[in-house]
């Protein structure tokens, strides 16, 4: 299944903010807005995203710092700048965004040049993520994300399915955090769920059964009513 591209839209003015997504969803794309970077910040956290729309002229953090702390990351930027304010899209670039544009702007161009970064960056299918490389320990078990497997107490090696091994991936990424169906429905398929969508509830019952000394009565993987799912227990990074 391809992926739908995802899109941060970041912009203190409610009306741009409001607009620009409606607009980026009526032309095949998924769009998610925060008003200032305490609001990114938390829907990075929690979501998958492959492009960022970011305002410069925010209140509290602005556009150029949040740019110079994320460059590490490589999710590609857009900026959106005041009309003849050239020494902030030159900053902007130097940080590391990818492409600018001047506000007023005509919607039409935004997505054209959403498209293209895009196109350059790739949008590779989320894998192990931050875990990359690592192996780590949760529960008395211990999670080795390049070969896919989990290893228990007494040595034995879980396989895990390219559905489980993402799913797991992002629940070891959040520890103790409540996750929505939607959340991990994003993080691991990059989608949105449809109506009566099943699919992570299937997937959480499938890990339970790999991982759950009782799977009927979860401690690891608990469920959260009204909310959604949560990794129980504390992540140790080993190496």
């Amino acid at each position: 299944m391809k992926r739908t591209p995802h899109i941060l839209v970041v912009d203190d003015h409610r009306q741009i903010r409001e607009s620009v997504t409606r607009y980026l969803e009526r032309n095949g794309m998924r769009a998610t807005g925060a008003r200032d970077a305490a609001e990114m910040d938390a829907k990075l956290a929690t979501g998958h995203y492959d492009l960022m729309v970011l305002d410069v002229m925010m209140p509290g953090e602005d556009g150029l710092s949040v740019c110079r702390r994320l460059s590490a990351g490589r999710l590609p930027i857009i900026l959106l700048t005041a009309l003849g304010q050239d020494a902030d899209r030159i900053k902007g670039l130097e940080l590391g965004a990818d492409d600018y544009l001047p506000k007023p702007f005509n919607p039409r161009e935004l997505l054209a040049r959403i498209k293209a970064v895009l196109r350059r960056a790739g949008t590779p299918e989320p894998e192990a993520g931050s875990l990359s490389g690592k192996r780590v320990r949760f529960a008395g078990l211990t999670f080795d994300p390049d070969a896919r497997v989990i290893v228990d107490a007494q040595g034995r090696e879980i396989a895990l399915t390219t559905a489980d091994h993402r799913l797991l991936s992002a629940l070891l990424e959040r520890p103790r955090m409540v996750l929505s169906r939607e959340q991990l429905l994003d993080l691991t398929l990059g989608r949105r769920a449809g109506p009566l969508d099943r699919t992570i509830d299937n997937q959480i019952s499938r890990l339970r059964r790999k991982i759950e000394p009782d799977p009927g009565r979860p401690r690891i993987i608990t469920t959260v009513r009204n909310g959604g799912y949560c990794l129980a227990a504390d992540v140790e990074v080993i190496g």
